[in-house]
């Protein structure tokens, strides 16, 4: 399950980058950035 989650959170952090085109605010690349590294994480835990 921690593998599934971390796989959503970071498909959904790299989908935010293609946000940042067009950036809109500095909280938006943070978030995005932090779902990508958590997301991480959580996929290549054991």
């Amino acid at each position: 399950m921690k593998r599934l989650c971390g796989l959503l959170l970071f498909c959904t952090g790299f989908g935010m980058t293609w946000v940042l085109i067009l950036p809109d605010s500095f909280w938006l690349l943070v978030m995005a950035v932090s779902f990508m590294i958590i997301g991480y994480i959580l996929f290549c835990c054991k």
